[in-house]
């Protein structure tokens, strides 16, 4: 905590940036300029707006600072034994009209299918029965937008970025990390990051290993020298039932979460296939799996490492529901940037309290060793989870706003909406009608 501390402190103005981390853990609806400038007690959103777009404050130093607090948190409240995992993946979140960076027509996950929107890369730390919360990001940007001056100009992108595919940002998520002496024994991700030479390819030549999902028509080499897909070695190696183990991905709520799994050899060394099957469904799933020398690697630790993606899903769910991660009113990429990280601040002290909680809280009792066991007359309770820990933060700091002060700002959003109305109208009338047809007065 001291880092995130000593990094506020550069931050100028510091005080502001306090607050706002305050309001994302508050009870706000809505984590946006103008609700978390009226819950502070600013008597506009002015303050707030130049924190994420002009204050003078180094974005990475803090990102960094919230990397070690989560690593270390999180690595204090494990065993010392237990699988440490990176998971990735992007959330997007939908946005109205062309002006915010890098906002395209594009698949959003939050939208279940195309929509306006933009997607961040972000990176979680998994700390395997212990907890997990965001410790990178970066930002996907068209080419359009790079390539055009005008674009990247109005908004705010840096000089010298450059285009890069989701892989090739997950890489760089996973190398800032690995400078900060974040050590992992698996990156793991969706088909998006297993189809990603350049992900995969930086993993390999720094010996990180790795448990990537890859889709069906995914090729590799045998060890026969023969090529061939992912679906056909099913078809023609793993027919028989006795080539499939029962093995649980991890606990869930209802119990543990048990699959068919199978895993073949391929003709590169320390690479492997693991294929899951649902078992009632017969669904398949493919994983391509590196270990560097030195690691040991058996299929149950696969298994386990393969069932670790699944937390970073949660922090979005986090971050968006009760954090306000997707709530962010802003335009330019250094602002998007900064609300991010002031929200994986949020979530970072929520996980790692939940995570140095966790058996002190725990008095479940046992749990069911058949399905006609008697339920015990007092069930206990599960440890604190984050949002636990949030509604807890958020009670130890209620703001209570005088009645003048919810006027004032009351005026202030008529007066903006009438300023914003005025402005609308006139745009509208200096463009031409798409079809001039004779207008009735």
């Amino acid at each position: 905590m001291e880092r995130i501390r000593g990094s506020f402190a550069r931050i100028q103005p510091w005080l502001t940036a306090a607050c706002y981390v305050r309001a994302v853990l508050s009870g706000l609806p809505k984590r946006n300029g103008w609700t978390i400038a009226e819950w502070i007690g600013h008597r506009s959103p002015d303050k707030v707006q130049r924190l994420l777009n002009r204050a003078r404050w180094d974005t990475a130093e803090v990102m960094r600072a919230v990397r070690g607090y989560v690593v270390e948190g999180l690595d204090a409240a494990a065993p010392a034994r237990s699988m440490t995992v990176g998971a990735l993946d992007e959330t997007g979140q939908e946005k109205k009209g062309q002006a915010t960076a890098g906002v395209k027509r594009q698949h959003m996950g939050c939208a279940g299918g195309v929509a306006n929107g933009i997607n961040t890369v972000h990176l979680s730390y998994v700390r395997a029965g212990v907890g997990h919360a965001l410790i990178g990001c970066r930002q996907w940007i068209p080419a359009e937008q790079i390539d055009d001056p005008d674009t990247a100009a109005r908004t705010g992108l840096p000089e010298d970025l450059q285009f890069a595919t989701k892989g090739k940002l997950a890489a760089g998520i996973v190398h800032d990390a690995h400078d900060d002496g974040v050590v992992l024994d698996f990156i793991c991700g969706d088909e998006v990051y297993g189809n990603s030479p350049d992900l995969r390819s930086y993993c390999e030549s720094v010996q990180q290993g790795y448990v990537l999902r890859v889709p069906s028509n995914f090729t590799f080499t045998l060890g026969d020298a023969t090529t061939t897909t992912c679906k056909k070695i099913v078809k023609k190696c793993l027919k028989q039932k006795k080539r499939w183990q029962t093995v649980s991905a991890g606990a869930g709520d209802k119990g543990e979460r048990l699959y068919g799994w199978a895993w073949v050899a391929t003709g590169e060394p320390r690479h492997w296939l693991l294929i899951r099957k649902h078992l009632k469904t017969g669904e398949l799933a493919y994983h391509l799996c590196f270990a560097p020398d030195g690691q040991p690697v058996t299929l149950h630790r696969l298994v386990t490492a393969a069932g670790l993606r699944w937390p970073v899903e949660e922090d979005f769910e986090f971050g968006k529901d009760l954090f306000g991660l997707d709530q962010s009113q802003v335009r330019m990429y250094e602002a998007i940037r900064r609300h991010t990280i002031l929200v994986m601040i949020a979530l970072a002290v929520c996980s790692v309290t939940a995570a140095q909680a966790r058996i002190r809280t725990d008095t479940q009792a046992r749990p069911p060793t058949g399905p006609n066991d008697i339920p015990p007359l007092e069930p206990g309770c599960v440890p604190l989870t984050v949002a636990a820990i949030k509604n807890l933060l958020g009670a130890l700091n209620p703001r209570q706003t005088t009645l003048e002060h919810k006027i004032h700002w009351q005026n202030w959003r008529d007066r903006h909406r009438a300023r914003a109305r005025w402005h609308h109208q006139r745009t509208r009338l200096g463009q031409p009608l798409e079809n001039s047809y004779p207008q009735v007065t």
